[in-house]
């Protein structure tokens, strides 16, 4: 049976506004983000030869415009040497965690916002990187919730592929570090504990394996070690 492989690919550096969890902002990516994503090409084309995989013709990635913005200048790196006709589909599920109403308001905004609503308490200290903790805020998830909704669509597209490939192939996700985490630890390739400790490189993949009626597995591709007091950010 032919191996299906998720190559998971965070967008590249972009103008984030400050102190503003990051969530649906629609900013386009920095000039460090677009070499990022050009550099990326390499990458993706060494794995793809040192282990004699096929890329799928049609990458997903997320609608936000750095995630799009990255995804097309990787499939214009990719089409060069591809026999295939590459293509984008893009795709709400593979957005960061959303805070709902309190979308890119800043922290201090978001904290001011319930504390001044008598319906909610403080959030914890801490809260934009707890896992679990999900703004009492209309249309708000938790960084779980997004990982989760990650994970069933890069289930559902390779579940989808299994009848129609042929040989081992590899197919892209561009998207979001924190959701992407999140995703790994549901699809059993990351331990809990790991979440936190680690992050994504911008622009460089990790590879995971979809085992049919298993935890996904860790391929190839380094996670990058999150250093001491940084915070998540997508």
């Amino acid at each position: 049976m032919a191996r299906l492989i998720a190559a998971i690919l965070r967008h590249g550096e972009y103008h984030q506004l400050p102190d503003t969890p990051s969530a649906l902002q629609p900013y386009p990516l920095t000039g460090v983000g677009a070499e990022q994503a050009e550099r990326s090409v390499t990458l993706i084309q060494g794995v793809l030869e040192m282990f004699k995989w096929r890329l799928h013709p049609v990458i997903d990635s997320s609608r936000l415009l750095r995630g799009w913005q990255t995804a097309e200048m990787i499939r214009k790196g990719l089409q060069i040497a591809s026999q295939d006709r590459l293509q984008i589909e893009s795709y709400d599920a593979l957005a960061e965690r959303s805070l709902g109403s309190a979308a890119n308001l800043s922290l201090q905004q978001i904290e001011s916002v319930l504390r001044d609503d008598p319906r909610f308490s403080p959030p914890p200290a801490g809260w934009k990187s707890d896992s679990h903790y999900r703004l009492p805020l209309q249309g708000a998830e938790s960084l779980m919730d997004a990982g989760q909704r990650v994970a069933e669509h890069m289930q559902q597209r390779l579940v989808e592929l299994q009848s129609q490939v042929k040989s081992d192939t590899v197919k892209l996700f561009v998207g979001h570090g924190a959701a992407f985490r999140h995703a790994a630890h549901h699809l059993g390739v990351l331990p809990f504990d790991q979440i936190a400790a680690l992050s994504m490189y911008h622009c460089r993949p990790v590879f995971l394996e979809c085992v049919p009626d298993g935890p996904w597995q860790h391929l190839t591709g380094e996670w990058k070690i999150r250093s001491k007091g940084e915070s998540f950010d997508d």
